[in-house]
């Protein structure tokens, strides 16, 4: 199986970086599975020039196409994931690459995905605790992504999300058990 990592932080010492990413390779290596990282930082992608990045969309696209496998890694900043992983889903999800649109009349229609035979997780670390981002914000981080982007491109209910909370402010004993989930998830893809 082919498997793609897309991560979207700047800092190669941060818990996305040195954690999540570094437990998601040491798992696919040990169990001889190949896998393209894309380092949206590293590739210097834009997230708002559009006709910069044209040549490196394309490989994106080519890699997403190969992959049986996508795993996202973004920290939430604002609510969101990183800017250069908003502008990736802007750029490299397109109509008639990542979706199209089914008319049902003629001013409306439904998002139908071509790329339902992907499977899918993405890892949020928050600086937040959960209470207030589940309660009060009613996990609109995870609502938008899956509602409003993966369900467009992926389907409904066939995507991963899972998200590591006050990420600065755990234990180290805590991230460990965060990094046990992710190998669990790993783990189970691959088994599969």
């Amino acid at each position: 199986m082919k498997n793609l990592i897309v991560i979207g932080h700047p800092d190669k010492e941060s818990f996305c970086y040195n954690g999540i990413l570094q437990t998601i390779v040491e798992e696919l290596k040990s169990n001889k599975e190949s896998y393209t990282i894309i380092d949206l930082y590293k590739d210097k992608f834009s997230p708002s020039r559009w006709d910069k990045n044209k040549k490196i969309v394309e490989r994106y696209q080519k890699y997403v196409t190969e992959s049986d496998r996508i795993y996202f890694i973004s920290p939430v900043w604002w609510f969101r994931t990183t800017p250069l992983l908003e502008g990736f889903y802007d750029q490299v999800f397109t109509p008639g690459f990542a979706y199209k649109f089914k008319p049902i009349t003629k001013t409306y229609g439904i998002p139908i995905p071509l790329l339902g035979n992907k499977k899918v997780r993405t890892y949020l670390t928050h600086g937040a605790p959960a209470l207030p981002v589940l309660t009060l914000y009613l996990n609109s981080v995870r609502l938008r992504l899956e509602m409003g982007v993966y369900s467009f491109i992926f389907g409904w209910f066939k995507t991963e999300t899972r998200q590591f909370w006050s990420v600065p402010f755990v234990s180290d004993e805590k991230r460990k058990k965060y990094l046990t989930q992710v190998r669990q998830d790993i783990r189970k893809d691959i088994s599969k």
